[in-house]
């Protein structure tokens, strides 16, 4: 068990939050191509604000604790551990509804090198209270469009979590995950679990354009945030994305595991 004062100490060692490894121009970049509706961006979302970059500083100063001061440009950005550890809560509040009504839920990640284990954690323990995980449109293609060119890329899912793989690449960890914020992926699993006929998910958790693009598609969606994606907080804002918890997304995958317990406590769901 983690004790909040515990994992808001752990939270600011390892740089989930407080002084994070985004960097102040990667997040401002950001905010003025979302202002853009810049779908690199957007990742999936259609927005129905007018959002501009002003009123998306105000909104992760709220929602994360960034500075408002349009003025600062520079430097290292912030999370406020408060707003992570409230976030949090709520996060685990949805996954403990889920598996109390044993919901059909969607796991998918676009950071499988730091996030998979996170995320593999919560699909064994909701497998575990009864719910389905869903696998739909195992092993089929997505084209996604990257600062390359455009790309093919297979869906797979690893302990019941999805991620794309580049085609050919074999391995059963997250070490040939690509990285991708394309809402692509989780646009094929839902139209793939729709064809079929089988059950779709009550809930869907994950990151970028897992979130973003289940959201616009009006499934409930949950999922963690950087102060550089403007996407799934305005997403929360807009009432189309349920939770978002702020924090740096990339850093090493072991220092998750606090947070793994944390939330799986707060849900009352076995580890």
């Amino acid at each position: 068990m983690v004790s909040t004062g515990a994992l808001r100490a752990h939270l600011l060692a390892v740089r989930l939050a407080g002084t994070v490894a985004t960097s102040r121009e990667a997040s401002l970049r950001s905010y003025r191509l979302f202002a853009a509706r810049d779908p690199r961006v957007t990742i999936g979302l259609d927005p129905e604000g007018d959002w501009k970059q002003p009123d998306l500083i105000a909104l992760m100063a709220d929602k994360c604790g960034v500075s408002a001061d349009s003025r600062h440009t520079s430097g290292p950005d912030v999370i406020d551990p408060d707003r992570t550890l409230v976030a949090l809560d709520a996060f685990a509040e949805r996954l403990a509804e889920a598996a109390r009504n044993r919901s059909p839920v969607l796991l998918g990640t676009g950071h499988p090198h730091r996030l998979l284990g996170f995320y593999a954690a919560l699909a064994d323990a909701l497998s575990a209270a009864g719910c389905t995980v869903l696998t739909p449109a195992h092993g089929s293609c997505v084209d996604i469009t990257t600062r390359f060119g455009l790309r093919t890329y297979n869906l797979d899912y690893v302990r019941g979590v999805a991620l794309v793989r580049e085609p050919g690449v074999r391995g059963a960890g997250h070490e040939t995950g690509a990285h991708t914020h394309s809402p692509l992926p989780v646009r094929s699993a839902l139209a793939a679990a729709a064809e079929a006929g089988g059950p779709l998910p009550e809930l869907v958790v994950g990151d970028h354009g897992w979130v973003c693009g289940a959201g616009q598609l009006g499934f409930e969606a949950i999922g963690l945030g950087d102060t550089d994606d403007p996407a799934l907080f305005v997403g929360e804002a807009e009432g189309r994305v349920s939770v978002v918890v702020p924090l740096d997304d990339a850093v090493r995958s072991d220092y998750y595991r606090p947070l793994t317990r944390y939330v799986l406590n707060r849900a009352c769901l076995s580890q």
